[in-house]
């Protein structure tokens, strides 16, 4: 079974000799708050299932992004690894999700890696995760890093998005935002790479909206329904969540222009908004089948 996550996560944020780094990161607000936090945000892990039969995917022409420079997992990671079951994979990404990681934004970029590793220990002991969920982690000086084991180049079967984690690509801004938190520039750029990239893999635009069918009834959508997301979304848009934040949601229009253009496409003229006001309309009309389905 690819992962050993329990069905509910642990409020447990450390335990003996837990650096006090760990419980900063596991507990990144005080009380009830950082217990919300984590279920809202990090609870995006689904119990592996056989990768879903997603709808094709419309291709335009073979616009593609260079791969970014991305920081190796040995980094981090060091001699905390731990064995786990061999990596999965899809056969293409479709779709990429943002998030954030719920902590500390005021932290020296040179001490990220030991923040990325702190999540992980987290994740991994006190959640009983089997490897970090996020495919990847961005700095707040736009510093990329592999997450998740298998190989950046490869359409690793990520656990960041509950019911959609296949045929996607995670990636978790380092930091919170929240509503009224500024987004660094370098950050947003570094996502927009990696969107570009991972995008560009399968002819993605990443301004377009993407054929996705949920694994798992505790996401936005039930088991089995095929749901119109944007290629590049927040995690809030499959998942009942504040992830990644009101602060960075609101950035992710500009954020796929960013990796459209870095594709080598024409700017959209006006089409996105459109397509967009489609889908919310899709999706409330999805969210009210479900909430008047019997119990």
């Amino acid at each position: 079974m690819r992962l050993r996550l329990a069905s509910r996560i642990s409020r447990r944020t450390g335990g003996a000799g837990v650096p006090r780094s760990v419980k900063v990161l596991l507990g990144c607000v005080p009380g009830f708050a950082a217990a919300v936090a984590l279920v809202l945000c990090a609870y995006g892990v689904e119990r592996a299932v056989e990768p879903s039969a997603a709808a094709p995917v419309r291709k335009t022409a073979a616009y593609t992004a260079p791969q970014p420079h991305i920081v190796p997992r040995a980094v981090w990671v060091g001699d905390a690894d731990r064995e786990q079951p061999p990596p999965r994979y899809d056969d293409k990404v479709v779709a990429v999700f943002v998030h954030h990681t719920d902590s500390p934004n005021d932290y020296d970029c040179a001490e990220a890696p030991a923040h990325i590793r702190s999540l992980y220990e987290g994740q991994t002991t006190a959640r009983g995760w089997d490897d970090i969920g996020y495919n990847f982690l961005v700095d707040r000086c736009g510093t990329v890093y592999e997450g998740r084991a298998g190989g950046a180049g490869r359409p690793v079967t990520g656990a960041h998005t509950l019911g959609f984690n296949h045929r996607t690509t995670g990636i978790a801004a380092l930091g919170t935002f929240s509503a009224g938190v500024p987004v660094p520039p370098a950050m947003e750029r570094a996502i927009a790479e990696l969107a570009a990239w991972k995008l560009g893999t399968s002819g993605t635009d990443p301004r377009s909206d993407v054929r996705l069918v949920s694994s798992n009834g505790g996401s936005r959508y039930a088991t089995g329904t095929t749901a119109m997301l944007p290629a590049l979304a927040g995690h809030s848009d499959g998942y009942m969540t504040s992830c990644p934040g009101a602060a960075l949601q609101a950035r992710l229009p500009q954020i796929r222009e960013m990796a459209a253009e870095l594709q080598g496409r024409k700017p959209d003229a006006g089409g996105r908004q459109e397509r967009q006001e489609m889908v919310q309309k899709a999706t409330q009309k999805e969210n009210s089948r479900i909430a008047g389905a019997p119990r």
